[in-house]
């Protein structure tokens, strides 16, 4: 019923009719994730799935007049699997927010295993499904996704990605107040990881090479550790929520853009990657165009300064021990 629902409603194919679900939907980044969701055009079954509330958030965005259909769902009468089955693409911002003082290192423990165990089911319910990773430490959980996967015989390294949106968005806004210059003209790439820093900006690949360096590095610690602001503005009452649901619901939107096939779909994202695979680096954050099988190529880093070469090297050095991390959190606790 819904693929031709989804066809009566839209001009194109009903290739170009998803269905996405959100897993952790009625958290600080779910729900307004959820809302951007349900004004992408793209997005014509839209699940939420949550342990409480998804329900009354699925009723609540459920009357916004767009063409899409919306349901909740909990852990009960098999919610969990319901949500995934027939997913195009699962966003999981599952997880505990950050407080001030920690990083997004220190959330490993808790957010660790739930990821864990929502891997499981969307191994089980949607081995088909794009998957975008919200929940941080990303630089560890999207390894941890990537095993849980590799254990169920299902791991497709071109549907697996970690969202990194967030820091080009912050690149975008933070660069344009140091250079006077519209933030929606300013695009950055932005390479390494997702957090602190392994975020490494290129600000030499913009119209900005020629900061100074004290503004310069000033910029680069503000990009890597933005993050740090909004958790002491709240003052222990959550993170980046708000500008993580944009970012999340962005790059879900690029997924979409990619699956139905439009071209020159290009976005940073946290993937398997070969750029580093020799050094030991399984995953890398960079450009990457998105098709209608997910990634359908990695870009190499461009032309870097001797200063960003320096952070990229940093940068590596830190991923290492985060993606191993990961890796040896599935195999201890399987």
């Amino acid at each position: 019923m819904f693929r031709r629902i989804a066809t009566r409603q839209f001009s194109s194919s009903a290739a170009n009719a998803y269905k996405v679900t959100v897993l952790g939907a009625a958290g600080g980044i779910g729900q307004p994730l959820s809302l951007l969701l349900k004004l992408n055009h793209k997005v014509t079954d839209l699940a939420l799935y949550d342990l409480r509330l998804g329900a009354g958030v699925a009723a609540d965005v459920s009357h916004i007049p767009t063409n899409s259909t919306v349901k909740g769902y909990g852990p009960e009468e098999d919610g969990l699997a319901k949500a995934l089955t027939g997913a195009d693409v699962v966003v999981i911002p599952a997880g505990v927010p950050r407080k001030p003082g920690m990083t997004r290192d220190d959330l490993f423990n808790t957010n660790a295993s739930i990821v864990r165990d929502l891997a499981k089911a969307v191994a089980d319910n949607a081995p088909n499904a794009a998957v975008a990773v919200i929940s941080n430490p990303v630089n560890s959980t999207v390894p941890i996704v990537a095993e849980v996967l590799k254990s169920k015989g299902v791991y497709n390294p071109k549907k697996l990605f970690g969202v990194t949106t967030l820091d080009v968005l912050r690149s975008s806004r933070f660069l344009s107040e140091v250079a006077g210059t519209d933030p929606t003209q300013e695009v950055v790439s932005v390479v390494g990881g997702h957090s602190g820093i392994t975020i490494v900006p290129l600000i030499s690949q913009t119209n900005h090479k020629n900061l100074d360096k004290e503004t310069y590095e000033a910029l680069v610690h503000r990009i890597q550790f933005g993050g740090d602001e909004v958790v002491q503005a709240k003052a222990g009452a959550g993170s980046a929520t708000l500008s993580m649901a944009q970012a999340g619901a962005r790059f879900a939107g690029a997924i979409l853009n990619g699956l139905a096939g439009e071209a020159d779909v290009v976005e940073p994202s946290f993937v398997d990657s070969p750029l580093f695979k020799k050094e030991g680096i399984e995953f890398f954050s960079s450009k990457v165009t998105l098709g209608t099988e997910g990634v359908k190529t990695v870009h190499d880093l461009g032309e870097l300064t001797n200063v960003e070469t320096e952070l990229v090297n940093t940068a590596k050095e830190t991923l290492v021990k985060n993606i191993q991390k990961g890796i040896d959190f599935v195999k201890a606790n399987p």
